[in-house]
């Protein structure tokens, strides 16, 4: 691999960790936001439901978008929205500014993801499998350190800092990218003659937005339902209005010819339905702790948001050492063995949790971060390689689009789960309940798992 090569490794590197970098560091920031904004667990949650939804529908859109347009013009837009929304969130007068700067800033981040690895290989084509794999150390690294990073910049320069600190990322990331990306080819007739309105129809804007409204209006809905039972008619109405909006969402997307969730790929492969339903709760289980625990934390033990971020580097470093280990043992072995083994560790987890008392020492915290940590990092490889299993080799591209798809749906119903359970305040009594519900959607995931070995059987049965 020459130079070059790796400098536009390095620039696309520096682009696409912002992704997961910003998703990972507001979790030690969410007790100080609740207490800067003297606001209720519930509504704090929305500035993660909020980039993940953006998350999930930015990244297959702005996928589409760069084959028409171009992917270097789409990964430098990408830096200059993730520059211009770092910068400005701190500024936000109230904290609903603060969800819009988050949600442009997921947008921004989410374009440099889409295109990101395209890049890489269309660009790098010696030992490109290498190059591919550095990447996914930029993207897998951030998110394992974020909430390190995220605890330390809180503990000193409070939680603005957690944006500031993507702009000298996003800065060297544009000016190498101008030097190290080559230009775009000239776009095709087909996009250059292209109307707005069928772009809209290539990139189903109308699913977009049903899926949009249907989602967040349910989950409006759903948060209402306090542990007090209180529940207003206004919420109800709402939440019917999502439940009705995501039903003709589906109906849309069967009859559509580009489907923004293609329901009928699901129904064709079976097994893959199956790989995508264990990825969809295994990210419902890691990330209801990726965000319950440093609350769990603050709020409850009052541990120091630096002292938090240590910690939660258990968990990172954990999973960083596991996911080499298990790439050598799913080459052997296939994707079973470690997703038995992952889910059985969650399930460990979780039952840990719910021996947690307000005086556990550190050693025992440090145990269930571990276990999630060794499962992520199990699941990280395993996932991947059971869906390229369950999946033919002519949807590839489809197959990791709905992958994504069911990574985000994860993390959306993790903080759904969470602030459900909470209320309006992190409690001691609720951080056991919700352990109690991740061990039993654990041992569902190792049910699942189990089955895997012949995944053409889970349809008949």
């Amino acid at each position: 691999m020459n130079v070059h090569s790796r400098w536009l490794m390095i620039s696309v590197g520096l682009g696409i960790l912002l992704n997961p970098l910003n998703s990972s560091m507001i979790s030690v920031a969410i007790a100080r936001l609740q207490h800067v904004y003297r606001l209720d667990f519930t509504v704090v949650s929305w500035i993660i439901f909020s980039f993940y939804i953006s998350s999930a529908i930015a990244q297959p859109v702005m996928g589409k978008a760069s084959d028409l347009f171009g992917r270097r013009k789409i990964f430098l837009a990408g830096l200059v929205v993730s520059f211009v929304s770092s910068f400005l969130a701190p500024l936000s007068p109230n904290f609903g500014w603060l969800i819009v700067s988050r949600i442009v800033q997921s947008i921004g981040t989410s374009m440099m993801v889409a295109v990101g690895m395209a890049i890489v290989r269309i660009h790098i084509t010696e030992k490109q499998a290498s190059a591919l794999s550095v990447l996914s150390i930029f993207q897998s690294g951030a998110a394992a350190i974020g909430p390190f990073i995220g605890g330390i910049l809180v503990h000193w320069w409070d939680w603005p800092a957690i944006f500031f600190v993507n702009i000298p990322f996003a800065v060297a990331s544009f000016l190498l990218s101008l030097r190290t990306i080559p230009k775009d080819e000239p776009p095709t007739s087909v996009a250059v003659g292209m109307s707005f309105r069928k772009w809209f129809e290539l990139i189903d804007a109308s699913g977009i937005l049903l899926f949009t409204v249907g989602l967040v209006a349910l989950l409006v809905g759903l948060l209402s339902a306090k542990p007090s039972g209180h529940v207003s008619l206004g919420n109800i109405i709402v939440g019917l209005i999502g439940l009705l909006a995501l039903g003709v969402f589906v109906r849309h997307e069967l009859k559509t010819a580009s489907p923004f969730i293609p329901f009928r790929t699901f129904a064709k492969y079976p097994a893959m339905t199956w790989v995508n339903v264990q990825f969809m709760l295994v990210n419902l289980l890691f990330y209801a702790l990726f965000f319950g625990f440093p609350s769990y934390l603050q709020m409850v033990r009052h541990v120091s948001e630096f002292h938090t971020g240590i910690l939660m580097l258990t968990l990172g470093l954990s999973s960083l050492v596991a996911s080499p280990i298990a790439g050598r043992w799913i080459d052997k072995s296939g994707p079973r063995p470690a997703l038995v083994v992952s889910a059985i560790l969650m399930t460990l987890g979780s039952v840990w949790i719910v021996t947690l008392n307000q005086t556990s020492p550190v050693i025992s915290m440090s145990l269930v971060l571990a276990a999630f940590g060794v499962s992520n990092g199990l699941n990280a490889v395993g996932m991947q390689a059971a869906l390229f299993k369950s999946s033919p080799k002519e949807i590839t591209g489809v197959a990791s689009g709905l992958f994504n798809t069911s990574r985000y749906l994860g993390t959306i119903l993790s903080s759904l789960l969470t602030s459900i359970i909470m209320g309006g305040t992190f409690s001691f009594g609720g951080f056991r309940l919700l352990g109690v519900i991740l061990a039993v959607i654990a041992l569902a995931v190792v049910f699942i798992s189990v089955r895997l070995r012949e995944p053409r059987q889970l349809v008949k049965s």
